[in-house]
C-alpha cells in the first residue's frame, strides 16, 4: 500500500494523471489517538528525525525503498552525509519515524511551503509509508497527527497529501477521507 507522495514518475516525459488531493486542517486534530502513540508504554513511538540522526534518515530511505518497491528512487544514489545533515537542519523539512522495538515501521516526509498570496504556509506530505505487518494499527494516523502538531506550531494553515487511485491505494484513501476533505485534481509531471 502506497500511502502518499512520490509517484512512479516517467523520467524525461510529461504525464497526466487523475489524483485525489486531501486537505487536512492543521487545527482539526482528532483526539482519539492523541498522545497514546507517543507514550513510552504504547506499541510504537513517533519521533521527528533531526540533525545528527543520520541512522534514522538512512533507515527512512530504506523503508520507503522497500514499502514502495522503488529502490531506484530511494536507495540507488543516497545523499552524502553533508547533504543529509543540511536537510535535517531545515525547519521546513518534516521527517518522522514510527518505531517499535528499535525498528522503523513507518515514516513520513513532508515540506512546509511558504506561500506568496498571503503570509502563510502549507505543509505537503510527500511520502508516507508503513510496513505491511504494522498496517491498520494506527501508525499512519499517528504520523499524520504528529505532522498536525508540528504544523500548528509552525503556523501552517493547511496540510495536503495526494493519493493514487489504484486499487491497492484504497486503504490510504479511506484514511485520508476520515481525516480530511477530498479534492479531485489533475497532476502533471513536467520534465525540467
Amino acid at each position: 500500500m502506497r500511502l502518499a507522495g512520490r509517484q512512479r514518475r516517467g523520467r524525461g516525459r510529461s504525464r497526466l494523471r487523475g489524483d485525489r488531493r486531501y486537505r487536512l486542517d492543521a487545527d482539526g486534530l482528532r483526539q482519539r489517538h492523541r498522545g497514546a502513540y507517543l507514550s513510552t508504554g504504547s506499541d510504537f513511538s513517533v519521533a521527528r528525525i533531526a540533525r545528527g540522526d543520520l541512522a534514522r534518515f538512512r533507515a527512512m530511505n530504506r523503508l520507503f525503498a522497500e514499502v514502495f518497491d522503488d529502490p531506484e528512487s530511494y536507495a540507488s544514489r543516497p545523499p552524502d552525509d553533508a547533504y543529509a545533515e543540511a536537510l535535517l537542519a531545515r525547519a521546513d523539512t518534516v521527517l518522522l519515524a514510527a518505531e517499535a522495538d528499535g525498528e522503523m515501521i513507518g515514516a513520513l516526509a513532508g515540506y512546509i511551503l511558504p506561500k506568496f498570496e498571503q503570509a502563510r504556509s502549507e505543509l505537503y506530505i510527500y511520502d508516507l509509508a508503513v510496513t505491511e505487518s504494522w498496517r491498520r494499527r494506527g501508525v499512519a494516523t499517528a504520523l499524520i497527527e504528529e505532522t498536525r502538531r508540528i504544523a500548528r506550531e509552525a503556523g501552517v494553515w493547511v496540510i495536503y497529501v495526494q493519493a493514487d487511485t489504484q486499487p491497492e491505494d484504497k486503504p490510504a484513501i479511506a484514511l485520508y477521507d476520515k481525516l480530511g476533505t477530498r479534492e479531485e485534481v489533475l497532476h502533471f509531471d513536467i520534465a525540467p
